[in-house]
C-alpha cells in the first residue's frame, strides 16, 4: 500500500477535519513510500519506535504523537532523539487524538464501552467526546471498580460520592476529567475516565456521583488495538499493536 493511499484511508475513516484539536493528526513524520508493516500504539515514546524497529515496521500509528500546542518546537535532547529514530529508520509516523477517541466503533470510548458491555445512550463534553449511557443491570461503586480493574489490569481510584445503586453512567478515556460537571448536571450515577484532579474528589463528594479514574494509559489501549485490527481485515496490511507498559 502507498503511504498516501493509506493516509487518504484514514484520513475518510477517522475524519480528523471534524475536530479542532490539539496536534496536527494524521502525517507527522514522513518515511518511505511503500507501507508494508504497521506498528500501533498509544504514545510515540523512544521504547514504541524501538519496538517498531525491532518488528521491522515502517510506518507507525498512535494516539499521542508530536507537535502539541505550546509545545517548544527546537529539535534538541529527546525530540531530536525520537526524530532521528525515526528518520534515520525511514518510519512513518501518524497520530491521530481526538479522532481516535470519538470514531464510533473503534474509538477508545466505543471500544470501552463495547467491552464492558455499557449501553450507550448519548454524548456530552467538549466536541461530543465524551459518551454517556447505562448499564445492563444497576450495580454497587466497588462492582463496577472490580468489573473495570479486571478488564484493564489496574486498580481504579475510585471516589464512591455516595451508596446508591449505579445505572446511568458517562464515560471518557484519557485526561477528561474536567466534564466531570456536565456528568453531574446530566443526572448521571457515576462518571469514568482516566485521570482525576483535586477537585475532583471535592466534586464526587459534594454531589454524590462517583468518580472512577482507570489510568489515562489503561483507558486509551484500545482504539489503538482496533485500528490495527480493523486495518490488518480491510486493507491486507502486516498490523501489530505493541502495548508500552505504564502506570498513569
Amino acid at each position: 500500500m502507498r503511504r498516501e493511499e493509506l493516509v487518504e484511508y484514514l484520513d475518510r475513516l477517522l475524519e480528523p477535519g471534524n475536530f479542532r484539536d490539539y496536534c496536527p493528526n494524521g502525517l507527522q513524520v514522513e518515511g518511505c513510500t511503500t507501507i508494508r508493516r504497521v506498528v500501533t500504539g498509544v504514545t510515540a515514546s523512544q521504547a514504541l519506535l524501538d519496538a517498531a524497529v525491532a518488528s521491522g515496521a515502517d510506518t507507525i500509528i498512535v494516539h499521542h504523537g508530536y507537535f502539541w500546542k505550546g509545545e517548544d518546537g527546537r529539535v534538541t535532547g529527546i525530540r531530536k532523539q525520537r526524530l532521528q529514530t525515526l528518520l534515520g529508520n525511514d518510519i512513518n509516523l501518524l497520530a491521530y487524538h481526538l479522532p481516535l477517541d470519538a470514531h464510533p466503533q473503534l474509538g477508545n470510548n466505543a471500544q470501552l464501552a463495547s467491552k464492558m458491555g455499557w449501553l450507550t445512550e448519548g454524548r456530552f463534553g467538549e466536541q461530543d467526546i465524551a459518551w454517556s449511557g447505562r448499564l445492563v443491570e444497576a450495580c454497587s461503586t466497588s462492582e463496577l471498580a472490580q468489573s473495570l480493574e479486571k478488564l484493564l489490569g489496574r486498580k481504579p481510584l475510585l471516589i464512591a460520592g455516595g451508596d446508591r445503586p449505579i445505572l446511568r453512567i458517562g464515560w471518557c478515556s484519557g485526561g477528561a476529567q474536567g466534564y466531570f460537571e456536565q456528568a453531574i448536571a446530566l443526572g448521571l450515577d457515576a462518571y469514568i475516565s482516566g485521570e482525576i484532579s483535586e477537585q475532583t474528589v471535592h466534586l464526587a463528594r459534594e454531589s454524590g456521583v462517583a468518580y472512577l479514574a482507570c489510568g489515562h494509559h489503561a483507558t486509551e489501549r484500545f482504539g489503538a488495538q482496533a485500528l490495527a485490527a480493523y486495518l490488518a481485515e480491510n486493507c491486507g496490511l502486516d498490523c501489530q499493536f505493541i502495548d508500552i507498559e505504564n502506570p498513569v
